[in-house]
């Protein structure tokens, strides 16, 4: 029996291939590096749908070269790396992976702002370079006070609100902006709808949780910086482009605001030699947001089950161009 063809940009967990494997049969990258441009759009020229990353650029000129792809399923929530467009006038679905890793990409949001807050990398590295030579000293690592502080969370989706409820167990005041105010989850948790203006200028702490789009490129610049407090800490697991990195670096050799936390980066991978990486006042971590095995484990059978379910002609579970159904006749 014809069996459809699928490519795999990346290593996935196996119980996600095995899934695949009982509809079509599978191309898989084998390597930690990822498919170059070129590769990939060798790659894509002669299958019928694909799971692909973040880090994989579609675009109309890539899609003209794969006349037979019908699915093209996205292990990640943001959709930055796909023009959606371009797919839809080519009847191609688009499906993602939104929800499942809301909880453990909070988690590492909250991680990150207690790093930088208590200065646990840097004095992590003190320790480790020899320089612990008393047993005490009361004014040795003073950081910033976590508990009872204020939150600002920009973007209240799924992840933005996860990472605001994991404030409410440090007696966090939680002050939010969004495109979308939420009134029912105000009522539930208590969280405040503020101005941008106003959730840059009260809040201690700041974490950012929209998706990339022309509207939020370069969303955080000198402006929003400055108009920080001074003891501000800035996360960001959103997308690196969203904050201009020479301002945030400015910001934080000229005192605009006290650091930051980020685990996305512009350009991504972060160049070795970029003087942001000298700063104490910041931690950076390699796009890890979602890399929890309990996360990324669900996060790739979801998007084994969007592509299953493309290729069957049926409706995806998580669909970004689903005006495509009715065109489809699904």
């Amino acid at each position: 029996m014809f069996k459809p063809r699928v490519y795999v940009s990346r290593q996935i967990f196996p119980d996600a291939l095995d899934l695949i494997e009982k509809t079509a049969e599978i191309e898989l990258w084998p390597h930690d590096e990822p498919p170059s441009p070129e590769q990939l759009k060798e790659a894509l020229s002669d299958v019928d749908a694909a799971i692909i990353n973040v880090m994989d650029r579609i675009d109309g000129p890539l899609l003209d070269a794969a006349p037979k792809l019908k699915v093209l399923s996205q292990v990640a929530v943001g959709l930055d790396n796909i023009d959606i467009l371009e797919a839809t006038k080519r009847e191609i679905l688009v499906g993602y992976t939104p929800g499942v890793l809301a909880k453990s990409t909070a988690d590492l949001a909250f991680a990150l702002l207690l790093a930088v807050a208590r200065r646990v990398v840097e004095s992590d590295k003190w320790v480790r370079d020899g320089n612990w030579k008393i047993s005490h000293h009361p004014m040795f690592w003073l950081g910033s006070e976590v508990n009872g502080s204020t939150l600002g969370v920009v973007g209240l989706g799924g992840i933005g609100i996860e990472t605001a409820k994991r404030a409410l167990g440090f007696d966090m005041k939680v002050l939010y902006h969004s495109r979308t105010r939420k009134r029912d989850v105000e009522k539930e948790f208590g969280f405040k709808y503020a101005s941008f203006k106003r959730v840059l200028a009260e809040s201690d702490f700041i974490s950012l949780h929209v998706p990339l789009t022309p509207e939020t490129h370069g969303f955080i610049g000198e402006k929003q910086l400055r108009s920080m407090k001074k003891s501000a800490i800035l996360i960001n697991l959103s997308r690196g482009p969203v904050v201009d990195t020479e301002a945030l670096y400015n910001s934080l050799t000229k005192g605009w605001i006290a650091g930051a936390g980020l685990d996305v980066f512009d350009p991504e991978p972060v160049p070795t030699n970029h003087p942001i990486l000298g700063l104490d006042n910041v931690v950076v971590l390699p796009h890890i947001g979602s890399a929890s095995s309990g996360s990324r484990r669900e996060m790739h059978l979801l998007a084994a089950r969007n592509l299953i379910s493309g290729l069957k002609g049926e409706r995806l579970e998580e669909c970004a161009n689903p005006e495509l159904y009715e065109t489809l006749g699904i």
